[in-house]
């Protein structure tokens, strides 16, 4: 493995954390405490790194060169309950933590507009916006339990409650089809947005 390859990986586990402290803040901020009292407010890497998700599978996917290379830390515990209104107070929290991400890649491509980095540091710089762009924008897919399905069941109807029953049972199989035949589907807008921002 070469030290790009360790640079992109560093940069994904980092990049997964500060989603993961998002979504708990925004949901302590809502007046749910579930992830603070349970520690997972904290940068240690530590309390939310999951070994096979956050370290091994990327670090695979990087050494196979696979196309692509995902990976999660623990999920953030929330009670949409302890918030005043639970149905949009779990949409909030699911939302924050793509767009802290799309945060991180604004400020990184910012950076690369108003100073002048040495190439190594441009590298460096265009991993961290690629890899924040990419976490957002699959994280935004409404499949469980990725962000995006919180939107989702918030905005069907409840009539339709046996289409979200059906995502629930069978969201592993679909997300697994998702990763292995959509993500040529994800990779223009992943681009294109960067794109657009640098």
């Amino acid at each position: 493995m070469n030290i790009q390859s360790i640079i992109f990986v560093v940069v994904l586990i980092v990049s997964i954390i500060l989603h993961e402290i998002a979504h708990g803040y925004a949901a302590d901020r809502l007046g749910d405490p579930t992830a603070r009292l349970a520690g997972r407010l904290s940068l240690n890497p530590l309390v939310h790194i999951d070994w096979i998700g956050s370290v091994i599978l990327p670090f695979i996917l990087v050494i196979s060169g696979a196309p692509f290379v995902l990976g999660w830390a623990k999920p953030v515990p929330f009670n949409p309950y302890n918030m005043k209104n639970p149905k949009w107070g779990g949409v909030i929290v699911a939302m924050a933590g793509p767009l802290t991400n799309i945060a991180i890649a604004i400020v990184g491509a910012i950076s690369l507009q108003l100073f002048d980095f040495s190439s190594a540091v441009i590298f460096f710089i265009s991993s961290i916006i690629i890899t924040n762009i990419a976490l957002a924008v699959f994280n935004l897919i409404p499949i469980p339990p990725l962000d995006g399905h919180h939107v989702l069941y918030a905005l069907l109807p409840q009539r339709l409650h046996e289409l979200k029953s059906f995502f629930r049972k069978y969201s592993f199989i679909i997300l697994i089809v998702f990763v292995m035949y959509g993500w040529r589907f994800i990779s223009p807008i992943v681009f294109n947005i960067y794109n657009i921002l640098v």
